[in-house]
């Protein structure tokens, strides 16, 4: 208020600055703060409900404050406890993860339930780090196992021939 705190009235006293102790108040509510818990924002204090109501991101799984920490997930704030697999509800965070319709999944669940699954060694084909995989018609291979069914040489940027479900080189194919 810019009045004078005078000698023997009360006053309340914050980083090295004086109040009346009916002017330190919530800069939101106006509810006096006297030694109640506070949180100071720029030059203005408040108290500390009405901080996280202004302020404070609220996850958005449980509606909560996130009071540190917690993950960014399609541009919403998660606690970290709170950002699980879509499927098994394992914690992510700090995982490994796969989005699938705005959903996260842990690599385990998304194999299962999403994946391709390789042609030769029937594993699921995942896209992490960067791996690559051969597509042909209706079936798909790991490059690692898009491979001759005779001779076994890589057929990674070669051409194939076919034979029922077998992919065969050409010297292969021909015999």
């Amino acid at each position: 208020c810019s009045l004078w705190v005078f000698t023997g009235s009360r006053k309340m006293e914050f980083k090295g600055s004086s109040w009346h102790e009916s002017c330190f108040v919530c800069q939101y509510c106006r509810q006096p703060l006297g030694t109640k818990p506070l949180i100071t924002k720029g030059n203005e204090n408040y108290c500390v409900p009405c901080f996280e109501k202004q302020f404070a991101h609220h996850c958005y799984s449980c509606k909560k404050v996130i009071t540190s920490g917690g993950v960014t997930y399609h541009d919403q704030p998660w606690h970290k406890e709170c950002f699980v697999c879509a499927g098994c509800k394992t914690q992510l965070s700090g995982q490994r993860f796969i989005s699938k319709d705005e959903y996260p999944y842990c690599v385990d669940c998304f194999s299962k339930l999403y994946a391709k699954k390789c042609a030769t060694c029937k594993k699921p084909i995942t896209a992490l780090g960067g791996a690559k995989f051969i597509s042909f018609e209706e079936r798909q291979w790991h490059g690692e196992c898009f491979n001759c069914a005779k001779c076994s040489v890589s057929l990674v940027g070669q051409g194939f021939l076919t034979r029922q479900d077998d992919v065969l080189c050409h010297e292969c194919g021909s015999a």
